[in-house]
């Protein structure tokens, strides 16, 4: 049996992020449901505003993670996406260091998928979301 290499963050704050960029996720799509079904203003700001809290939360906690942590997010989004494997893990978190900068949060909130690519690769080290919401 392979040794899982170590993280930086630890499990707990990424399913936080996880649970987060779902919510957003959500949202995003219940404002484009909304937005189809007529010029309902209140229901639609709402929901945009609403939206936009969740993106900024996720937003200042991915900032006030430590360097290494968000260096760990970003490889760990690539390898749920399926750039790399775990046998590769240092390759990606190699690369996630060299243009690591303060756009991280910016960068991995915009990336559509995120939620799923960060609940797949934490899987590859053993990690389910389930465990994570029974401790909530």
């Amino acid at each position: 049996m392979r040794k899982v290499p170590n993280l930086s963050i630890s499990p707990e704050k990424a399913f936080f992020i996880v649970a987060k960029a779902r919510q957003t996720d959500d949202k995003a799509t219940e404002s484009d449901l909304a937005s189809g079904l007529g010029d309902d203003d209140a229901v639609f700001g709402l929901e945009d505003h609403s939206k936009k809290t969740d993106r900024s939360e996720l937003s200042t906690f991915i900032r006030g993670l430590n360097v290494d942590e968000q260096i760990d997010l970003v490889a760990l989004m690539w390898l749920g996406r399926g750039d790399g494997d775990l046998d590769n893990w240092r390759d990606l978190r190699s690369e996630a260091s060299r243009v690591h900068n303060n756009r991280t949060a910016s960068y991995l909130i915009g990336t559509p998928m995120l939620a799923d690519y960060l609940e797949e690769a934490l899987s590859q080290f053993g990690k389910s979301f389930e465990d994570f919401e029974e401790h909530l």
